[in-house]
């Protein structure tokens, strides 16, 4: 059985456990919350993270959908970013696959002599985090035009205010 044959049978399995891993870089009373929760509604951070690591893990094996990737990838990537998370730590969720691949896979490969596979099937991942990238870039500089729009707004009423509060002195002191 070939790595990716592998992969795809025991696709639900390494998903949720990539998902575990993923939970691991929360604090632990956080990861306590949403491992007992997955309701989507009252938990809906872990349930995007389960719902993306299910829908990438056979989207890694097709790897003929980069749309479908970016979309799957984008939402846990979205999360991350506006979490308090420095940049390294928000995209370090990526590589937890490869640490799960080689755990689950590399003794078995290393006896067959046939480790090439999974640096192969690694080189996907890597070009996932090259995409994660992008995605968190173009999600935290949405979350700084959105702070510097609310500035704007903000800075706009004020002077409202006190231009309103100009014409109600100037009229005060023509009576």
């Amino acid at each position: 059985m070939t790595l990716m044959e592998a992969i795809a049978a025991r696709s639900d399995e390494l998903a949720q456990k990539w998902a575990e891993l993923i939970l691991g870089t929360y604090p632990k009373q956080t990861q306590a919350v949403w491992r007992s929760n997955r309701d989507q509604f009252s938990n809906p951070v872990g349930h995007a993270i389960l719902t993306s690591t299910s829908e990438l893990m056979p989207l890694m094996l097709t790897w003929n959908d980069a749309q479908a990737v970016a979309n799957s990838l984008g939402t846990l990537v979205k999360i991350r970013a506006v979490q308090d998370f420095s940049p390294a730590q928000a995209l370090s969720f990526v590589f937890l696959l490869k640490k799960l691949l080689r755990q689950e896979f590399l003794p078995e490969l290393s006896a067959r002599g046939a480790v090439e596979e999974l640096l192969s099937f690694e080189t996907r991942v890597d070009n996932l985090a090259t995409i994660a990238f992008d995605i968190y870039v173009a999600a935290r500089d949405q979350v700084a035009r959105m702070r510097v729009d609310e500035v704007k707004r903000a800075h706009t009423s004020i002077v409202r205010r006190a231009n309103l509060m100009q014409k109600d002195v100037a009229a005060q002191k023509a009576e």
